[in-house]
């Protein structure tokens, strides 16, 4: 009788500290909070600087395992180059015009 007691709190006990997990958390809210325009502007120059930095690995990845040729890569790489400092420079300005308080 005692060992079916004890099993039957030990299956209580494991329910009861494993029912939080077990359930879907409920959101507070569903709507996202709208950018401020700066912000927004920066996610967008954020997004086209690790867009060209991924350009810029994968031809050199490509590269390296021999997919593309040595002169399709130097044909190409110029321009990605020139695409990421661009994106980086961007950046950097937008940085400089935010408020010390708002840099991370």
């Amino acid at each position: 009788m005692s060992l079916v007691f004890a099993a039957a709190l030990a299956v209580a006990c494991v329910v009861v500290v494993a029912l939080p997990f077990l359930r879907e958390p409920e959101p507070e809210s569903d709507v996202l909070d709208d950018l401020e325009e700066d912000e927004r502007a920066r996610l967008e120059l954020l997004e086209e600087r690790d867009r060209a930095l991924s350009a810029l690995k994968e031809l050199e990845f490509e590269h390296r395992t021999g997919t593309i040729a040595d002169e399709d890569y130097r044909a190409q790489v110029g321009a990605l180059r020139r695409d990421v400092a661009a994106a980086l420079q961007a950046l950097g300005r937008s940085e400089e015009v935010r408020p010390a308080n708002e840099r991370k």
